[in-house]
């Protein structure tokens, strides 16, 4: 399995990406916007992507957007292939982006929002912390990604204060060089707080 820093030979897996994040998205059925093979060329173009290759086969994908006057960096469509899930490869990705945020982007708060639990973990393990969206990079064209998940009205409907994700930011003027440990109290009452809000979704 390699895990490398996309470029433009990796474009004819463009579509493949594409359909593996819009699929999820549908089985998942929150929290994951969905993105054409031109949005996914653009990140391999410029080297803002990792990709996971199993050979010629893909494996998984993630990419880094830029916002804010490179002031915030998100690490966002984090996805692997159904044949390589439960392997731990997705950690791997994660790690691999967030090392190419900090090498390429080294003073932005690097940032992302997500429903799933698995991601919050990894987010915890890198030292990300869960903060209000406020804290978040205000720029429109960011948030203008959120329209194709199904969750967007509620987005629209709190004035883009809350939402079934919950965001979480890394700030390199605040985090500590040591690693830090999961505060497990803390993790599992925020995992509390999504189970009921996806609880109360359902039964509306």
């Amino acid at each position: 399995m390699k895990i490398v820093i996309a470029n433009e030979s990796h474009i004819k897996y463009a579509q493949i990406i594409s359909n593996t994040i819009t699929e999820s998205a549908k089985v998942r059925g929150t929290g994951i916007a969905q993105r054409t093979p031109e949005y996914i060329i653009k990140r391999l173009e410029n080297g803002n992507a990792i990709i996971a290759l199993d050979g010629d086969k893909f494996a998984g994908f993630c990419y880094i957007e830029v916002w804010g006057n490179k002031n915030f960096v998100a690490n966002s469509g984090l996805i692997v292939h159904p044949d390589y899930r439960k392997q731990g490869l997705a950690k791997k990705i994660k790690k691999a982006v967030f090392e190419l945020s900090k090498q390429k982007f080294p003073d932005a708060k690097i940032f992302g929002i997500t429903t799933g639990l698995a991601v919050m973990k990894m987010n915890y393990e890198l030292g990300y912390k869960p903060v209000t969206f406020s804290e978040l990079t205000d720029d429109p064209e960011f948030w203008k990604g959120c329209q194709t998940c199904k969750n967007f009205d509620i987005l629209t409907r709190t004035e883009r204060n809350m939402c079934l994700c919950t965001g979480m930011l890394y700030d390199p003027n605040t985090a500590k060089s040591e690693s830090k440990k999961i505060n497990g109290k803390a993790f599992q009452r925020l995992k509390e707080i999504k189970e009921n809000l996806f609880l109360k979704k359902k039964t509306k």
